[in-house]
């Protein structure tokens, strides 16, 4: 987990759900989005709230999302993780990524032993621009 290899392999994918995306520009979810959409990545928000954010058509939820989503990029709370982790497997996701504060071992677990690449308490923007 968070190993330099994963990292390298999570930016070697193109589709990332952002589940929690708030369509707030200061909120570190929207930025961060908004910064890997500008470095070329498909953005997915998901967020039951809205219907669009920043002009992208937004889900409720991983599962109402229509096409393969190949990272889940998570800006939810830890206790809220495992039920996101199980719908990443189920969805068929490649990847969990676990922002800043996100700390969750059991849904770690669950993912890493359904084949996903998880990356837990870490920053995609911070680790992207390291690239």
């Amino acid at each position: 987990m968070n190993t330099l290899d994963d990292i390298n392999k999570i930016f070697s994918m193109q589709t990332i759900a952002v589940v929690g995306m708030s369509p707030k520009p200061e909120r570190p979810s929207h930025y961060v989005s908004m910064y890997m959409k500008e470095q070329g990545y498909k953005i997915i928000p998901v967020n039951p709230g809205h219907n669009e954010i920043a002009g992208i058509k937004c889900y409720p939820s991983l599962q109402d999302i229509e096409e393969p989503v190949d990272v889940v990029d998570v800006f939810r709370r830890s206790e809220y993780i495992v039920p996101i982790a199980e719908s990443a497997i189920n969805i068929g996701a490649k990847a969990l990524w676990l922002q800043d504060g996100v700390i969750n071992y059991e849904a770690a677990k669950l993912a890493e032993e359904s084949g996903l690449i998880v990356i837990m308490d870490d920053c995609i923007l911070r680790r992207h621009k390291q690239i």
